[in-house]
């Protein structure tokens, strides 16, 4: 299998005041297409920031980012916008829905984005797909966190990506509802055959997949094939 993402002595520091404060240090893997990851550590460890830098939302302060066979980090915001709307999806912890439009719009974006005929039935098909399908006219603020969770990820499965990044997707949410978006994140991810890579710091959610990369203090100190999962 190909690599899809390659990351190679990837290091990011922040000015802060009169001093320069380094979030990652010297961090490099690659992920095959296909591969399910989870990457753990405590808070302030540099998950979510080592996300944003795989995903071409930020640019590294020295090192190499290589997604999908092209290297992202010397490109301008727009060309990395491109990129992520083509083969890119994300999930938040924080859903980021737009408030002002309804549900099936939230999924529309993407595929308007691309300029995809059938986006309606294509979003229409995803929230059926999240059980959501009878929300679609529902604005963000008529629906529950885990209503809104699985239109993120109705949202996120839509232009098709070849990876899909989930930053804390369960954070927000109790036990019960946890439980079913993370049964629809693997669900969705076998049936398209995406590329998943979870930033969390639940070690359940982490045992799930099929490889776990630990960090702490901004290093990569683990990196495990999980046989359990």
């Amino acid at each position: 299998m190909p690599d899809i993402l390659s990351v190679e002595k990837l290091t990011k520091t922040y000015r802060s005041g009169s001093r320069n404060l380094t979030v990652l240090e010297d961090v490099s893997f690659s992920i095959q297409e296909g591969e399910r990851i989870a990457i753990v550590g405590p808070s302030g460890s540099g998950k979510t920031t080592l996300l944003g830098l795989c995903a071409g939302l930020d640019r590294p302060s020295s090192g190499t980012v290589m997604l999908y066979n092209g290297l992202i980090n010397d490109l301008s915001e727009d060309e990395r916008a491109a990129i992520r709307n083509e083969h890119v999806g994300f999930i938040f912890q924080n859903f980021q829905l737009i408030p002002t439009l309804t549900a099936l719009e939230n999924v529309m974006i993407p595929l308007e984005l691309q300029g995809q005929s059938g986006a309606r039935k294509i979003a229409l098909d995803l929230l059926e797909r999240v059980g959501l399908k009878d929300r679609s006219s529902h604005y963000p603020s008529q629906l529950s966190g885990g209503e809104q969770q699985r239109v993120s990820l109705a949202r996120a499965f839509s232009n098709a990506p070849k990876v899909l990044f989930a930053d804390e997707p369960t954070g927000n949410l109790d036990d019960e509802t946890s439980q079913k978006v993370e049964d629809l994140i693997f669900e969705l991810n076998e049936e398209k055959g995406t590329t998943l890579i979870i930033v969390t710091h639940d070690l359940e959610l982490a045992r799930k997949t099929g490889r776990i990369i630990q960090l702490k203090g901004g290093r990569v100190i683990s990196d495990q094939i999980n046989e359990l999962s």
